[in-house]
């Protein structure tokens, strides 16, 4: 799949949000306080992340005030620690809010960060790179698909807590997008999976839609194909409600494993059931 072709997704970010606010205010004091897949947070902690996002966002690309630094880090894993922490300081601190000042903040700083998002050149180098697809360099059209599929999961997230059968996102117009920007992730993910030359991997997520993508075991590492006529040595099914959780880390390998279908190399097809398209 050539990875200098654009995914889509400035045009969505407007929809989804006003999907978001539209739910936040019809929501009771009780369902505020729901329990939601993002580990112990709840709709309205989540909801504060969103928030978190908006205003770091505008903050850091638009005024160049980036607040704390990460200062050295060894790694990957030290990101993610640092990142864990901010995410955590704001959760705490917002605690404070009450859930109609949370949502009104939600729909002005959307506004500001929207702009944001239109004025980024799609070829230009972000600021930052999508480090879950082990990119050191990152455009910036990667770099808003990335943050759309941030804003969608949590989103989703806060719709699954109050309805797990609510399916409203799980749309083509609203899914296709984060799914094909999430399955970026995996020529990093299967790096260390050593196979011969012209090993194919096929992933089909099968839902209101249905789509196919393959991985190819290259010279230089894995690929990712749009399609291909070869048999795959490896072949799996996951149904639309389970692949966002996998890529969110929503639900553990030994839970979806009972969930999806594999033909094939069990190992090869089953490792995607680790794959994360966040920053974890």
């Amino acid at each position: 799949m050539n990875a200098s072709i654009p995914i889509r997704t400035r045009h969505l970010f407007q929809e989804l949000d006003e999907m978001l606010l539209a739910k936040l205010k019809s929501l009771s004091w009780e369902e505020w306080h729901c329990r939601t897949l993002a580990g112990s947070w709840t709709v309205k902690q989540v909801a504060a992340h969103l928030l978190d996002g908006n205003l770091r966002a505008v903050s850091m690309l638009r005024d160049s005030y980036f607040g704390e630094s990460p200062g050295r880090t060894e790694g990957y894993g030290d990101l993610v620690g640092f990142l864990n922490r901010l995410n955590a300081d704001w959760v705490t601190a917002t605690n404070r809010l009450s859930p109609e000042v949370l949502t009104a903040l939600l729909e002005s700083s959307g506004k500001e960060y929207r702009n944001l998002i239109r004025s980024l050149k799609p070829f230009d180098k972000a600021l930052f790179s999508v480090a879950w697809a082990g990119e050191q360099e990152s455009p910036n059209w990667f770099h808003v698909a990335r943050e759309y599929t941030e804003k969608w999961h949590h989103t989703q997230q806060i719709f699954y807590a109050l309805d797990p059968g609510n399916h409203t996102l799980l749309s083509k117009r609203l899914y296709q997008p984060y799914l094909e920007t999430s399955m970026r992730a995996l020529p990093y993910h299967y790096r260390q999976m050593d196979r011969p030359l012209g090993t194919l991997v096929k992933f089909t997520v099968e839902g209101e839609f249905s789509q196919t993508w393959w991985l190819k075991r290259g010279k230089v590492g894995w690929q990712l194909l749009p399609f291909s006529k070869v048999v795959p040595s490896a072949e799996l099914t996951v149904p639309a409600e389970f692949a966002w959780r996998i890529f969110s880390k929503g639900i553990v390998p030994n839970e979806a494993v009972e969930a999806v279908v594999f033909r094939g190399d069990r190992e090869l097809a089953l490792h995607f059931l680790k794959a994360l398209a966040v920053m974890a």
